[in-house]
């Protein structure tokens, strides 16, 4: 008679994965609001799209830890998700013209540090070294997701809070001074392996 063993669950349904999942959604359902011609609601539409996705950010991380949901399959996903969420935000506000001008570069530095953290990790990860996440760098992270969530409500938002779009630019160009640093910080890492392979 054959053994019977419980069926194991999968590692890809735990619920901190769902909820990257649910960050990924929110990419393309983002994009499609920021194109909406109805400016108004479709502004605040993505607002709320944006918060969400950016609570979720919190607790997919709190939610692998604390239920012991930890899998390579999230750990793979989870940054995926916050770089298409940033980049695709970046690029769509500067598409609009509520990130013009010399803000531009703020948009510019930002994405040009995700583009290289990625390729360190990569680089780093054959050698089989693991680069933490420092404690500026979760700084960063925060304000710039505040910084974009003022710039996803824009005009809309001058309607409730005066001066909605300066204040996200202003905070922009500070996650990008931190960018800068933790940019710099990975940057040397990536060096110092460089330099001492084998």
């Amino acid at each position: 008679m054959n053994a019977v063993f419980p069926r194991r669950r999968s590692q890809a349904w735990t619920l901190a994965n769902c909820l990257t999942y649910g960050r990924l959604v929110a990419v393309p359902v983002l994009v499609a609001l920021l194109f909406w011609p109805d400016e108004t609601t479709a502004r605040f539409a993505a607002l709320a799209v944006f918060i969400v996705a950016g609570i979720t950010d919190y607790l997919d991380g709190y939610v692998a830890r604390a239920y012991a949901q930890s899998s390579a399959l999230g750990r793979m996903l989870d940054p995926i998700a916050d770089k298409l969420l940033v980049a695709a935000c970046l690029l769509m506000l500067t598409a609009d013209h509520t990130i013009s001008g010399f803000s531009l570069w703020a948009a510019i530095v930002i994405l040009c540090r995700e583009v290289l953290v990625s390729g360190l990790r990569e680089y780093l990860a054959e050698l089989k070294v693991g680069v933490p996440v420092s404690r500026v760098a979760k700084y960063k992270t925060t304000l710039q997701l505040v910084a974009l969530g003022f710039l996803v409500a824009g005009p809309a938002g001058e309607t409730i809070l005066p001066h909605t779009v300066d204040i996200g630019l202003v905070l922009l160009w500070i996650a990008a001074a931190l960018t800068l640093y933790t940019g710099w910080d990975y940057m040397r890492a990536g060096i110092r392996h460089v330099i001492h392979e084998p």
